[in-house]
């Protein structure tokens, strides 16, 4: 049905417990004989897709888009009708997950204001949750102070649990109100994605459909819902009730990468970029502002700074004609790995390289900065 996982898992022995907690066969339109997860991600793929054909020839170039196109075409057409299932111009995620910014503030404040069901709040109070360290992969090679709290962990496990239970069919899942909210990172991608499909359909002469040529420009257009006047920022928003989730994280400067919005708005948030106290330390950019009383320098999405997220914010200063400010991000981004290898992610007050070492994505986007300096 043009949905892409976040995750397709090995065959091995190694990765049964994984395959048998997701269950994607559950799900009528999952792939046979391929186990994966039953959520999605950010919608990177247009910009990967548009990555590489400016490095090939004209007409290697056409080869490639007309290959991957009906696959392209169905993804964002599945954005749309199964996260979009009211026709706003916003696409919902059901799981922190999807954003890729995991433990990121804005989710896990909501989450642990309205959503943490009794049984962890239990956990939580009688400190149970501390036996969680004993059972959690993630910390065996990476200290438990640089990941999720143990509470955090039962949480997303308990969403991915629902999610299953309701066979990851998104009407089931909206129909008993669980997680839905419109995210800021995920939509500003989104958006970007749209253009790069329109650059790919001329290219190839391939007819974008009327009904969703439509939805892309409401997608513009309803985007500037997310605009809160006052804080002089976009955020997230809940998809039930529409309100704003006004919690700052680094998703309130991926509108910039989005390129759909104003020259003036863009402006408005490159001075957040400019203040040491909110986005602008020593090794920017963190994924949290450093005055938010989230911040932690070295706590995975709710501090550090990531070479990934730096990436699409330069590209997007670039495209704004903030030239100086895209330069100086490039070279304060290079420094932190040069200073400290491929890792993961870095403390932004010291640019310490926290998380994993030899880290892959670190390092291409740091071959593709290297280039473009």
């Amino acid at each position: 049905n043009g949905m892409v996982p976040n995750m397709i898992f090995s065959d091995e022995a190694k990765y049964q417990r994984d395959r048998s907690v997701w269950r994607s066969w559950i799900n009528p339109y999952s792939p046979d004989n391929v186990h994966t997860s039953g959520i999605t991600q950010p919608p990177m793929l247009a910009e990967a897709i548009v990555q590489i054909g400016g490095k090939l020839k004209p007409s290697e170039r056409r080869s490639w888009y007309k290959l991957v196109w009906p696959a392209l075409l169905a993804y964002h057409n599945w954005l749309y009708e199964d996260r979009d299932p009211h026709d706003e111009g916003l696409v919902l995620q059901i799981h922190p997950w999807e954003t890729g910014l995991d433990n990121t503030p804005p989710w896990m404040a909501e989450l642990h204001e309205h959503l943490m069901p009794w049984w962890i709040r239990f956990m939580q109070f009688s400190r149970l949750e501390r036996f969680i360290s004993l059972f959690r992969r993630d910390t065996r090679f990476v200290p438990a102070e640089q990941r999720f709290e143990n509470i955090d962990v039962l949480a997303m496990f308990d969403i991915q649990r629902r999610l299953r239970r309701k066979g990851y069919d998104i009407n089931k899942i909206l129909d008993h109100s669980l997680f839905a909210i419109e995210d800021l990172t995920f939509n500003s991608i989104f958006l970007r994605a749209n253009e790069h499909l329109r650059v790919i359909a001329k290219d190839i002469k391939e007819p974008i459909p009327d009904e969703l040529n439509k939805l892309m420009k409401r997608s513009v257009q309803r985007f500037e819902e997310l605009w809160d006047p006052y804080a002089q920022e976009y955020f997230s928003r809940d998809f039930v009730t529409h309100k704003l989730l006004k919690v700052s994280s680094i998703a309130s400067l991926m509108p910039l990468y989005s390129g759909a919005i104003s020259k003036e708005r863009a402006a408005a948030l490159v001075k957040k970029l400019e203040n040491d106290h909110l986005f602008g330390p020593n090794y920017p950019v963190p994924s949290t502002p450093v005055s938010s009383e989230w911040f932690d320098p070295v706590r995975y999405w709710q501090g550090p700074s990531w070479v990934n997220t730096n990436w699409l914010i330069i590209d997007g200063l670039e495209r704004y004609g903030f030239k100086d400010h895209a330069a100086a991000l490039r070279e304060t981004t290079l420094e932190m790995v040069n200073k400290g290898g491929f890792y993961e992610y870095f403390n932004p007050l010291t640019g310490e390289p926290l998380g994993v070492p030899d880290f892959s994505w670190t390092a291409a986007l740091t071959l593709d900065l290297l280039h473009q300096d």
